[in-house]
């Protein structure tokens, strides 16, 4: 089968199309075929090797994805050759970006009829991690004023989505008009354009904005000096919750700017949520009929070809993108 593989850490370039045998579904698990494959930061970092999980060289990318199912392993009953998947990566599948994959049985979710491959490609990770994030850590009510930073990125298009579903206000900061813009076509009640509210400005404008009170819920996609922004501009008895840092920069937090307000600071990542007993598919499901039934919408940026990965991890580190990034890999591609 073809496959996108690592052989060593690095930029886009070491994103290098192979030939590699076909993997065997073992007991517990599914052999999928796959049609699409959502393009994520985690690929990115993983790539680079900056991943807190990215274990060694050559190594196959991609956590998500959907297509069809090929064969079951033994003990495998809820799942049926030629059934529509989507997939959440992990087991000894080393990564998605391929033809076929092995993937555990607990990591699938079949699909309802409206949301096709290409939507359900991009649901297990940032919509997943948002929805968490705000239904379960948060638990976003509608007497709640919420603050989604990187509002455009593909988390952040999904959180403010959620959070004004659940009545919530949003508050969508970005990083120029343009995607601030982008945010409030998605439900946002107020957008910032954080390139004209540098560091203490913005904290001053969700101040201003909350009349003074702080906000109720800041979902911090940002990490680095961001966070202690985000200490800063939540208020009393809010949830700061901290679920990546694609600054790659240390954050420095004053506890001054959280515990005089009992604030909570909570933290989220997939992967080792996973590892210590999250089944992710109670909330796959309600996503997967949730997009399905047109509650929320899925914008996708471009479709390219699984052997021009490489140009796609291009295009998600100039962050011009506004829509989630998808490698194609069957031909049936729009089903």
């Amino acid at each position: 089968m073809r496959a996108v593989r690592i052989d060593s850490f690095g930029g886009p370039e070491v994103l290098v199309p192979v030939d590699v045998p076909d993997p065997v579904p073992g007991p517990g698990e599914v052999l999928m075929r796959i049609v699409a494959a959502g393009v994520n930061r985690s690929d990115a970092l993983l790539r680079a090797g900056v991943y807190h999980r990215a274990g060694r060289p050559p190594l196959i990318p991609g956590g998500e994805a959907a297509g069809v199912v090929v064969e079951v392993g033994e003990g495998v009953t809820d799942f049926a050759a030629g059934q529509r998947v989507m997939a959440l990566g992990g087991g000894r599948s080393s990564g998605l970006y391929a033809e076929l994959a092995v993937v555990p049985a607990t990591h699938l979710v079949a699909l309802p009829d409206g949301l096709d491959l290409i939507r359900a490609a991009t649901l297990p990770i940032a919509w997943l991690s948002a929805w968490y994030c705000l239904r379960h850590l948060a638990r976003v009510t509608k007497d709640d004023t919420v603050v989604v930073k990187a509002a455009a990125s593909g988390v952040g298009t999904a959180a403010v989505q959620i959070a004004a579903e659940a009545g919530a206000r949003v508050l969508a900061l970005a990083g120029s008009a343009e995607k601030a813009a982008w945010a409030g076509a998605f439900g946002a009640d107020i957008t910032v354009d954080t390139s004209a509210h540098p560091d203490d400005a913005e904290v001053e404008e969700i101040l201003r904005l909350t009349d003074g009170r702080g906000a109720d819920v800041v979902l911090d996609t940002v990490g680095g000096p961001a966070f202690g922004r985000s200490l800063r501009e939540v208020g009393h008895g809010g949830r700061v919750v901290a679920l990546a840092n694609v600054a790659l920069q240390p954050s420095t937090v004053d506890t001054r700017d959280f515990y005089p307000k009992n604030a909570s600071i909570l933290g989220f990542q997939l992967t080792n949520l996973q590892i210590h007993g999250y089944d992710p598919r109670p909330d796959l499901r309600e996503l997967a009929d949730r997009v399905a039934a047109g509650v929320y919408r899925v914008p996708i940026e471009t479709v390219v070809p699984l052997e021009e990965a490489r140009a796609a991890h291009e295009q998600l580190e100039r962050r011009d993108n506004r829509g989630k990034i998808v490698l194609a890999v069957g031909p049936d591609i729009v089903n």
